[in-house]
């Protein structure tokens, strides 16, 4: 099971980040690829597609194994370590797999 995220860096209050995930074949094909982000002391939170600002979006692209974060007007509350995790069923129980996550910085 591997994921890989990128697309992170340093951006301006007001601007756009895309953040991609990409896994190999056999994650993309059995686990669910998920979007977390964790800010500087906070626990680590879903971006669940059902709770998330209208300015968050999540797609994904099957032809590159990829699961698309789009972030826009962002904010400086935005600043946080974005990670990608897999989770996949194995011998009848969930396992989490994480990337090693991309630094979004939002500077006003």
């Amino acid at each position: 099971v591997q994921v890989m995220e990128s697309g992170g860096g340093s951006a301006q209050a007001g601007g756009s980040l895309k953040l991609s995930c990409v896994a190999n074949e056999y994650t993309y094909r059995v686990c669910g690829l998920e979007w977390y982000r964790q800010a500087p002391g906070q626990a680590r939170k879903l971006l669940s597609v059902d709770s998330m600002e209208a300015r968050f979006s999540i797609s994904h692209d099957d032809a590159k194994r990829t699961r698309i974060l789009q972030i826009n007007d962002l904010k400086t509350d935005d600043t946080a370590m974005y990670y990608c995790a897999a989770k996949c069923w194995e011998s009848g129980h969930l396992k989490t797999y994480w990337g090693q996550g991309t630094q979004v910085t939002v500077s006003s």
